[in-house]
């Protein structure tokens, strides 16, 4: 097999780094320190993400928790009960900033009803009324919170890998709390992880740590799911830490994705940056090895299936319907977030409105719209912009005080989520850009009653399974517009052929088989040695020259 090696020199960077942040990267990728290290014939999962299953708050009789409401927790806390384990993630509260600058920020003691707290975090036994996994929280202060979420993370990463330059914010200050709380995550993973264990992280937010964990654990068996787009090369190499997010990512043991056209991005970038080729999906240099696959993850198919075929929810589909008092009833539920095409799915309704009058005062739209980053200046912007369209659409073509739509700024609950599903004509799940999309594959799995229609944006990730659902693009609304009444006018007989065809799908790559999915290409416990030489390191890499003449890594 051929394999790409790299030769040591220091790598070009064009953009400078500042004292501080240059002392955090290179810390990160040079620093050994060599923990101890538990022994265990039993391999644990230990998980990894930004937020937790758990919402905890403070209150008079001591720390409580309320299950998080997000696709990640629906889609991985089924594992974790299944399988036990860790759960290592922030609960939502905030520490007093204590360090000095120029130091790791680190959280002071929390004072809880008088009682000072650990620094890093309390170890909670969850569900609390049935535990079967363990929760091991971190603390963020309110600094790393804006400068490491709001800022790096989701107003630079989010907006770039879902190819929206305009909306980026390259802050070296930011980059820097994202790297201190890559390491703060990291440090509590290696004091969590025994030998054998799958160190599973999850998503942009914690691109660096590991990095920090193989530094710390160099035999620890890490995975990391990246669960939005990676973006092609040229936009990704916009980013001035572009080489950093990579270098963390080649840490893992394996680099997980929705789709192969993301994973092909991301090995384009390794051989542009690196000069590293890929066979079959590996990468090899020294005695490392990188996997990188395309997984699409997968929702607990027969939990919506079950509950759709339930009396209580099949009684308040019922309801639902007849409180609008309408003919034809549509659904859209989304984070409010401008990657989910909120407001030109209400463009589109107008024009259909417009188009077909014949409608006006039979159809009803309820959209639901997720709260979503609400301290943030754009997002305040775009839910006063999504209710202007509401008022106007609803004031031009209220018929006999019926409204076309409906709007909610909330959540539903999982029950009504599926009575909702149940009780549309025509979903609406017409994202932008979407890493994937659990909506279109929960909607499927809940139409037991083989009826209602999928409309789906090409830009979701679904797309590439949902090849039976009606494919629109999101940026012309007229043609959403034909589609939606494509959609309502659609014959039983094809309703029932394209959602069987679509529930045999998820159903057969459900949660449980992303899950065997990802235990397969998960390594086998080793008993190497530290890899510290062959680790890809910041300021020792450069790119082989074994590339056609004439080629840039820029």
């Amino acid at each position: 097999m051929m394999v790409a090696r790299l030769k040591p020199e220091k790598l070009r960077r064009k953009y400078p780094l500042t004292s501080h942040h240059k002392s955090l990267v290179d810390d990160c990728f040079s620093e050994v320190i060599y923990l101890p290290t538990h022994h265990d014939a039993t391999s644990r999962l230990i998980l990894v993400s930004n937020r937790a299953s758990y919402v905890l708050e403070e209150t008079m009789e001591g720390i409580s928790g309320r299950r998080a409401v997000s696709g990640l927790v629906s889609a991985l806390e089924p594992l974790i009960m299944e399988e036990g384990g860790v759960w290592v993630a922030w609960g939502g509260r905030l520490a007093e900033e204590t360090a000095g600058e120029g130091r790791e920020s680190r959280p002071g003691l929390l004072v809880t009803n008088g009682c000072q707290e650990p620094v890093d975090g309390l170890r909670l036994e969850v569900p609390f009324d049935n535990p079967h996994y363990t929760l091991r929280e971190v603390f963020l202060t309110g600094g790393e919170v804006d400068g490491y979420y709001h800022g790096l993370a989701n107003g630079c990463l989010w907006p770039l890998c879902h190819s929206f330059l305009e909306k980026c914010s390259y802050n070296p200050d930011e980059w820097v709390k994202y790297v201190e709380v890559n390491r703060k995550f990291a440090r509590i993973v290696v004091e969590e992880a025994k030998e054998g264990d799958l160190i599973w992280v999850h998503d942009y937010h914690l691109a660096l740590a590991p990095q920090w964990i193989r530094r710390w654990q160099p035999k620890a068996r890490i995975a990391l799911f990246w669960h939005i787009p990676f973006p092609p090369y040229e936009i990704f190499s916009t980013l001035p830490w572009a080489r950093q997010i990579l270098l963390g990512l080649m840490s893992c043991d394996l680099v997980t994705f929705h789709l192969e056209s993301y994973k092909e991005n991301f090995l384009k970038c390794l051989r542009k940056y690196f000069g590293l080729e890929a066979q079959e999906g590996y990468l090899h240099w020294g005695n490392h090895t990188l996997s990188v696959q395309g997984l699409p993850i997968g929702i607990d198919y027969r939990k919506f299936q079950e509950a759709a075929a339930t009396p209580e929810i099949q009684q308040r589909a019922n309801e639902i319907r007849k409180t609008l008092d309408t003919d034809y009833v549509l659904f859209g539920i989304d984070r409010l977030d401008y990657t989910k095409g909120i407001l030109e799915r209400l463009r589109a309704l107008e024009i259909f409105l417009d188009r077909y009058p014949s409608y006006q005062g039979r159809i009803t739209l309820i959209q639901v719209a997720v709260p979503s980053r609400e301290d943030v200046p754009a997002y305040q912007t775009l839910k006063r912009q999504v209710e202007e369209a509401v008022g106007r659409i609803n004031g031009r073509f209220a018929r006999n005080w019926q409204v076309p739509v409906r709007y909610l700024y909330g959540s539903l609950s999982q029950e009504d989520l599926v009575a909702h599903y149940l009780a549309c004509d025509l979903a609406l799940v017409t994202p932008l850009r979407d890493g994937l999309n659990l909506v279109a594959k929960e909607f499927v799995a809940s139409r037991v009653d083989k009826r209602g229609m999928l409309l789906l944006s090409p830009f979701a990730g679904a797309a590439a399974e949902f090849t039976e659902a009606l494919l629109v693009n999101p940026y012309a609304p007229g043609e959403v517009a034909t589609a939606i009444k494509q959609g309502l006018t659609m014959p039983v007989g094809e309703l029932e052929k394209r959602l069987t065809k679509m529930q045999s799908k998820i159903k057969q790559k459900d949660a449980k088989w992303w899950w065997q999915q990802m235990k397969t290409h998960f390594p086998l416990p080793t008993r190497r040695s530290g890899i510290r030489s062959e680790t890809p390191k910041l300021l020792e890499l450069e790119q082989t020259k074994e590339r056609k003449s004439g080629s840039n890594t820029r």
